[in-house]
């Protein structure tokens, strides 16, 4: 029987220590998924550090890896984010060229995504946009009629909304 992959997003609450993140992404790795953005960030806690990893996995696999995860000596918690009780963030930096006459279209297109202009030449312009992976998406595909010189994207950062309701697998 077909058991579709769906897009997983785990927040891994880990010791604040050299190689954790290496650690942490070889496992990952090690066992056939596929990584599609992690980012790492400090807490309020100094001593522990928050991993956001997306990934796509069937719903057994995810488990499966949450639960190997959920072994390492570092990792203090885990938690599924779901989008009801999580808000999800990521940046893009795109430079985009362009022909004078598209200038003021890219600018509209621009304030409508609410990104904001940090660099502006005769013929290109750097972009910063926050927002929902799908808004980043969204973005992309109406700015892909221009000169897509360059993008740089964070990686999803995610938080939970409730954190008395979330889905603590620890």
């Amino acid at each position: 029987m077909y058991k579709p992959y769906q897009r997983k997003i785990v927040s891994v609450l880990v010791q604040n220590r050299a190689n954790v993140l290496s650690r942490l992404a070889n496992m990952f790795g090690r066992r056939g998924f596929n990584i599609e953005s992690i980012t790492a960030s400090p807490t309020m806690d100094p001593e522990l550090t928050r991993i956001t990893i997306v990934f796509s996995a069937t719903e057994q696999s995810m488990q499966q890896i949450i639960t190997q995860t959920e072994k390492l000596e570092c990792v203090e918690a885990i938690y599924l984010l779901d989008r009801e009780n999580s808000i999800y963030r990521e940046m893009l930096m795109i430079r985009i060229g362009y022909e004078t006459p598209d200038l003021p279209a890219l600018k509209e297109i621009v304030d409508i995504y609410r990104g904001k202009v940090i660099d502006l030449s005769a013929d290109s312009m750097i972009v910063e946009l926050t927002g929902a992976p799908e808004k980043i998406d969204g973005f992309m595909d109406v700015v892909s009629r221009f000169h897509v010189i360059e993008i740089c994207r964070t990686g999803v950062a995610g938080i939970e909304v409730n954190a008395r309701d979330a889905k603590k697998t620890v």
